[in-house]
């Protein structure tokens, strides 16, 4: 069995990504890496070439930033990575630059892997998610914020990145999968206010047109974390790669966790998924295989 890990990313520095250490939490599973290097203003590329291990393989890209419509260019860059994949991989790990995998799920991930490698029903495999947010003791736990995706597919290439490269499809197509007992710990809402909030305004140019963006970008000098919906205590473990990175930790949040800042219904629907463990509505980008 054959793994290939890949992944995209640009400006890596001057937004904070914790790239290096996303691309080393699946790294030993992996026998090569792909990593899509965009034109940046910083040293994102010197800082990949950087990390010491032969498997990984460096393309480097120019992003289209006219690709607005739903976040595309992000996408676009998935599938350029995805395209470089060594032919005679069986499955392909995608990680973006702000997720990271805990050591201790690597094991079941290869193992579910070698267990469908011949069930060619199985085209990926679904992670759980943890986004943490405002630091790394919190994390985000309302309907506003996905609960799985698929990580792991097929080296297939009529399956390609979807919308805003959230997850995969195949000819437009939802994938089978099956859920594997893992999770992908999300920091993409951990960062010092002031580079948060230039992250944030540069992803809203992603998504929107120049004029669209005028009404919407807040002149702010730090992001505010203070106003999600609702935070739970992460009671749990980060990987052994981002200790160095939270022992680095330059700035304060507090969240008082009772606090649910939830319109009517969406009360009621957290109300109803904290009793039954069913969200009412959710978004499924996959067909989930029993």
């Amino acid at each position: 069995m054959k793994v290939s890990g890949f992944t995209f990313i640009r400006n890596a520095i001057k937004y904070d990504y914790p790239i290096v250490e996303a691309i080393q939490s699946i790294l030993p599973i992996c026998d090569e890496f792909v990593v899509a290097v965009g034109r940046s203003e910083d040293a994102t590329l010197e800082l990949i070439k950087s990390i010491q291990s032969a498997k990984i393989k460096i393309i480097e890209t120019v992003w289209d930033d006219s690709l607005r419509e739903g976040g595309r260019v992000l996408a676009e860059e998935t599938n350029k990575a995805f395209a470089e994949v060594a032919k005679d991989a069986d499955w392909a790990f995608y990680i973006q630059g702000d997720e990271a995998v805990h050591e201790k799920y690597l094991p079941t991930i290869k193992d579910a892997m070698q267990r469908y490698l011949s069930d060619t029903e199985v085209e990926g495999l679904l992670f759980h998610y943890l986004h943490f947010y405002g630091n790394y003791q919190y994390v985000a736990d309302s309907r506003q914020w996905y609960r799985k995706e698929i990580r792991v597919i097929r080296n297939k290439k009529t399956i390609s990145s979807y919308k805003d490269a959230q997850g995969f499809r195949q000819k437009g197509q939802k994938l089978n999968v099956k859920q594997i007992d893992a999770y992908i710990y999300h920091y993409g809402w951990v960062r010092n206010p002031a580079i948060q909030q230039v992250k944030v305004d540069n992803f809203q140019a992603l998504w929107n047109t120049e004029e669209a963006l005028e009404k919407i970008l807040v002149e702010a000098d730090a992001f505010d974390y203070s106003t999600v919906d609702s935070l739970a205590v992460f009671e749990g473990t980060h990987p052994k790669i981002m200790e160095a990175r939270i022992k680095q930790m330059n700035w304060d949040f507090k969240f008082d966790i009772s606090k649910k800042q939830f319109i009517l219904r969406y009360k009621i629907m957290h109300w109803i998924e904290s009793l039954t463990g069913w969200r009412i509505g959710e978004y499924k980008n996959y067909h989930l295989l029993r």
